[in-house]
């Protein structure tokens, strides 16, 4: 029994590392990051200015934190099930959160958008939000925004 424990102890161990080095790399793959050489208020009203179609909710400079409202989405011709039924009033939401932080010589720009789906969820509530991945397009807007913005201001990106 005794080596029959050993065995599978180096057969589930490479498994267990690559599994915690994937999840490592999933909890900071939709965080985007621009750097500058701008000053800290320079990049704060860059990055104010890239979310100006969205109100925000969190607004605080002190802190270099950005959070605006969810915006919901529509989006059409969505399915689920195994008979492949239409949502009705399927729909997205999507919120930005940026964070702009000072370093040494440079400030850097952190952004990521948090989106949820309407799905079905089944039991006594028949649909809910749920966490889904962010959008490339919308991240890659954002990304574009800030950049266009940065440089507006007479800074460079990276």
């Amino acid at each position: 029994m005794t080596k029959f424990l050993q065995r599978m102890n180096l057969h589930i161990l490479p498994l267990l590392l690559i599994g915690s080095v994937g999840g490592c790399a999933l909890m900071t793959s939709g965080m985007h990051q621009r750097t500058t050489t701008c000053n800290y208020d320079q990049a704060w009203d860059a990055a104010i200015d890239a979310v100006k179609d969205r109100p925000a909710d969190t607004n605080d400079k002190e802190a270099g934190l950005i959070v605006t409202h969810w915006l919901e989405i529509p989006m059409p011709g969505r399915k689920y099930g195994a008979f492949r039924r239409e949502i009705p009033d399927s729909k997205d939401r999507s919120r930005l959160t940026l964070r702009v932080k000072k370093t040494d010589d440079r400030t850097k720009v952190f952004f990521i958008e948090e989106r949820h789906s309407w799905v079905f969820r089944g039991g006594s509530r028949l649909f809910g939000w749920a966490p889904t991945d962010p959008s490339v397009e919308v991240m890659r807007d954002i990304q574009d925004r800030l950049d266009a913005k940065l440089q507006e201001h007479g800074c460079s990106a990276t």
